[in-house]
């Protein structure tokens, strides 16, 4: 009998590419991409998450990047942005949303993506971790415009205003500075109220921090996904900068792409395709004994990688009922059953270890296999059977050999 190993092997290419744009005109929208990618790592194979990939820039990249990596936080540095004051920014103004002030969407939101092929559904989660940007002010008074009540004009712009979070992160010149905050989830504004009255502020870059949330790649099909989600900009927007800057921009755009590269490869051993059936310690018994064997089997291990989900199916040279089997040359038939050994981390649908589960030409109960961690090549067996009674029938043609082709097919296409 002959085993033809047809493993399909599956490489998608698995980027979570973000758009991020910069707030602008409706005709002029900023798009910047944000990419992530989920390839299993063979040095690796417990950790089974989406890279993000996507060139950062800001404080993250540049000034406190193990800060950020501690907060899962990165940050994107928009110079393209503008904003200006419509009217003078008043000194101890009793509504903060006449100066410095910044709400961003900082609680989870969900965003939909789709498989461009399939039309499969999954989520991405994202939010706005943190804010910065550029401010100029007239001199004088210059930057020590913004203390007051005895409390350094540096003081919260270094060290956040809360609930903002301040990174240790302040540069400056005698009229304009450059800050970034980090924004805890679910935090309403953050204000500045300056000592002294300014005649205008502006803004001429926007920084952002983010965070995402990505689906478990595991249980993704490989291929591209894609989603969109927009975020309004302006007074009582998703991104507020108070009622005294009107910004250029009215929306940020977030464009999700997703790609899932999985792997599926079986090995078998040299000369693991061709299958001898045998009953148990030999043939020795029933030669020496006559004592009839109650059946004839092998068992082929063989090596697997998957990081994804897939099926198993048969094909047969020759079908009896819903499984292969063997013929002589006389054309004498027997059915062979053949069933599955999955190694640890490979379960069923119902989230169940696999054990000599039977693989039948319907295709009924290996319709899908799935990962609870990237499994790197682990064994796995193959069981073949010619069951007692069928044996019996056989041993009654004495002296004739029995055949057949099986194709045991790992197809990753679910």
């Amino acid at each position: 009998m002959t085993l033809i190993n047809t493993t399909k092997k599956c490489l998608g290419s698995c980027a979570l590419a973000l758009t991020m744009g910069g707030m602008s005109l409706p005709a002029h929208a900023l798009v910047q991409d944000i990419t992530a990618v989920f390839r299993p790592n063979p040095s690796n194979p417990m950790v089974n998450k989406f890279e993000n990939t996507t060139p950062h820039s800001g404080v993250c990249a540049w000034h406190v990047p193990a800060r950020c990596e501690a907060l899962n936080t990165f940050s994107i540095r928009d110079p393209a942005f503008r904003a200006n004051s419509v009217e003078p920014i008043e000194a101890n103004h009793t509504d903060p949303r006449k100066g410095a002030y910044f709400q961003v969407p900082s609680s989870w939101r969900d965003v939909q993506v789709t498989h461009v092929a399939t039309g499969e559904v999954e989520t991405v989660q994202m939010r706005i971790a943190g804010i910065g940007t550029r401010w100029d002010v007239p001199r004088p008074p210059g930057v020590a415009g913004w203390a007051n009540g005895g409390t350094g004009w540096a003081h919260y712009w270094g060290s956040g205003a809360a609930p903002c979070q301040g990174v240790n992160y302040l540069a400056a010149s005698v009229s304009y500075a450059l800050f970034f905050w980090i924004v805890p989830e679910n935090a309403g504004a953050c204000t500045v109220n300056p000592g002294a009255t300014f005649s205008r502020l502006s803004y001429s870059h926007l920084e952002y921090g983010y965070e995402l949330k990505t689906p478990n790649p595991l249980g993704m099909a490989s291929g591209e996904y894609r989603g969109t989600t927009n975020y309004s900009i302006g007074p009582g927007g998703d991104f507020d900068f108070g009622d005294v800057m009107a910004s250029t921009e009215s929306s940020l755009t977030f464009n999700f792409q997703l790609a899932v590269e999985h792997d599926l490869k079986v090995d078998l051993p040299p000369g693991g395709n061709r299958i001898e059936l045998l009953p148990e310690g030999g043939w020795q018994a029933w030669l020496n004994r006559g004592r009839q064997p109650s059946r004839l089997f092998r068992d082929q291990t063989f090596a697997i990688s998957a990081s994804g989900r897939f099926k198993m199916q048969l094909e047969c040279g020759l079908a009896v009922g819903n499984t292969c089997g063997l013929r002589n040359g006389a054309g004498d038939q027997v059915p062979l059953q053949v069933a599955v050994t999955l190694p640890f981390g490979l379960n069923n649908e119902a989230g169940q270890s696999v054990n000599k589960v039977p693989l039948r030409l319907d295709g009924v109960g290996t319709e899908l296999f799935q990962p609870v961690f990237y499994v790197n090549n682990r064994p796995g067996k193959l069981h073949f059977d010619v069951e007692k009674d069928d044996v019996k029938g056989m041993l009654e043609h004495s002296g004739s050999t029995y055949a057949g082709v099986v194709t045991v097919i790992w197809d990753s296409e679910v």
